[in-house]
């Protein structure tokens, strides 16, 4: 039985065919427009998971799979990497993700020009901006509060990708750069059920035919395959007004010296503005309100820079609109979105590329446990209840913020996230791959305070186990389950679940502030918290019932 076959947004003519995600078996022969298409021999190749798009969240996508043990096939259209620099700023979230994936210290490492660029600035022009209060979150009794075992990461998303990429190809992922999807169908004749792709080399021209059992959808904000599937989006759509986005080269390293930051706001009246560092000294992005990019930028710039900067040269003017849209499902069947093909939302939080780094963390160990056996099919359903509420949120709050950077120097809006919610991952699910008890339903994670406690659906708390301060709570959790339990709790060092999903359970014993000395908690390999309560029992009882669905 075939399904119905609609084309690919976006497909080169002569191309096979898209089929939107309905039941149904592949034709025999999968054709183009063209008598040469129809004749052209397809090759064929398998592999367990399908990334659509290289870029930033598809590679990191990719290196999750990896580290849970699956095969994985990357393709993007592109020849290479992103030559922009897009996304600079990554919260110390993704950076505990890279932590995981052993990873963190060579992005620290790629990102060294813009080390110690973390504050704002703001003036009439560049020349004349001072940097503005560093502003810090205190804890309840007023020291300064650590939230993660990482500091933060800025570095632009063109220097990080080529590590990612580097990384993923290392650690055993196929990548394929020139190579476009060109047609997918989703089909159950066996048990299993699997995605069969149409892929077109972009470089020669040849199509090769690739089965693979999930399929992940990071192809950008104008997804090919969300639309495909015909899933919609919903949101506040638009938000302020278009801007442009000037991407130059200046050296003005003598310009900063001593006033390095990460954005500086630009209050002239003929040149307002942003203006982001990329590399500290020869790198930035000038972003400005209008709906063109058909001025003369180097007067503007110069005149926002306030210096003759004579060796200023413009690499790129990009017009765009902030948007806020959250895709109306994750999942389809075996497809699933991940990051811009999920949700868009305003750059003012910083949390497009970071909620996009975590849908793929979400994802990859769950694909691990079904493909590897370890959990019951329903188990995925978790990616959409978990992943869209916060998805939604980020672009929420995202939306609700403000780029003018002396507003965002002093203490936030009080009726806003805290910061430190939005940075180390403080949303807490409410559904999903959970087992909370009466208890946790009483007990909802704070919004607007930073006060993580262990409740269950939210990340961990970090704290330091050692006083070298080399090994953190987070680090007790991935790839694998593990049980946390207080001082006091009587718990074998190993458990084992019952049922058909049966898997070993270790345990750690720490004295932390959050936990009670005979307390436990189940964590997830995504270092989130699925149960708490003080019955080894009726832990391994919780986690055998969520990997059985």
């Amino acid at each position: 039985m075939s399904g119905q076959r609609t084309p690919l947004p976006g497909a080169l003519p002569g191309t096979p065919r898209a089929l939107p995600g309905t039941p149904g078996a592949l034709p025999a022969a999968l054709t183009g427009t063209s008598a040469e298409a129809a004749t052209e021999a397809v090759t064929e190749a398998v592999t367990e998971v399908l990334i659509v798009g290289g870029g930033l969240v598809g590679l990191t996508a990719a290196l999750v799979c990896r580290h849970h043990g699956l095969e994985v096939t990357v393709v993007e259209k592109r020849a290479t990497t992103s030559p922009q620099p897009k996304a600079r700023r990554f919260h110390v979230r993704s950076m505990e993700i890279f932590r995981e994936l052993g990873l963190a210290q060579a992005v620290h490492e790629a990102a060294r020009d813009l080390a110690g660029h973390d504050r704002m600035a703001a003036g009439r022009t560049l020349a004349e901006a001072g940097l503005l209060p560093l502003w810090r979150p205190s804890g309840p009794g007023g020291p300064e509060v650590e939230p993660s075992p990482e500091p933060p990461c800025l570095i632009a998303q063109d220097t990080l990708e080529p590590v990612l990429r580097e990384a993923a190809v290392a650690a055993g992922a196929t990548v394929r750069f020139g190579t476009e999807l060109t047609a997918f169908e989703q089909r159950w004749e066996t048990s299993e059920g699997e995605v069969v792709a149409t892929l077109l080399d972009r470089t020669d021209g040849r199509r090769e035919r690739l089965r693979c059992r999930h399929l992940v959808a990071a192809d950008g904000a104008r997804s090919t395959v969300r639309e495909a599937l015909g899933i919609g989006r919903s949101g506040r759509g638009p938000v302020g007004e278009p801007s442009v986005s000037v991407y130059f080269r200046a050296d003005l390293g003598d310009v900063v010296r001593g006033r390095e930051f990460n954005l500086c706001q630009i209050e002239h009246p003929d040149a307002p503005g942003a203006l982001a560092s990329v590399d500290g000294r020869r790198r930035w992005v000038f972003m400005t309100g209008g709906d063109t990019a058909d001025r003369d930028w180097p007067r503007v710039l110069r005149t926002a820079l306030g210096v003759p900067a004579p060796d200023l040269e413009v690499l790129s003017a990009l017009p765009w609109r902030a948007e806020m849209l959250v895709a109306d499902r994750y999942t389809h069947h075996r497809v699933h979105l991940v990051g811009d093909a999920a949700h868009v939302m305003p750059p003012f939080a910083a949390s497009g590329a970071n909620t996009g780094i975590a849908d793929a963390h979400n994802l990859g160990w769950k694909l691990a446990a079904v493909l590897r056996g370890r959990a019951a099919p329903a188990l995925l359903d978790s990616y959409d209840a978990e992943r869209r509420p916060a998805g939604w949120f980020a672009a929420d709050q995202s939306s609700r913020r403000t780029q003018a950077l002396r507003d965002r120097a002093t203490a936030p809006d009080p009726t806003l996230a805290h910061p430190y919610v939005l940075a180390a991952g403080g949303f807490q699910y409410t559904e999903g791959a959970l087992v909370p008890g009466p208890a946790d339903l009483a007990d909802p994670e704070p919004v607007t305070e930073f006060l993580p406690a262990g409740r269950v659906g939210t990340r961990v708390p970090h704290r330091w186990l050692d006083e070298r301060r080399t090994r953190s709570t987070l680090d007790l959790a991935g790839p694998g389950w593990a049980l946390v339990t207080g001082p006091a709790a009587r718990v074998p060092d190993r458990l084992t679940t019952p049922g058909p999903y049966a898997t070993d359970l270790p345990v750690h014993r720490i004295e932390a502030d959050f936990l009670p000395p005979d307390h436990l908690l189940l964590l997830r390999p995504d270092q989130v918290v699925a149960w708490r309560g003080t019955d080894p029992a009726t832990a391994t009882s919780a986690l055998a019932g969520l990997l059985a669905g």
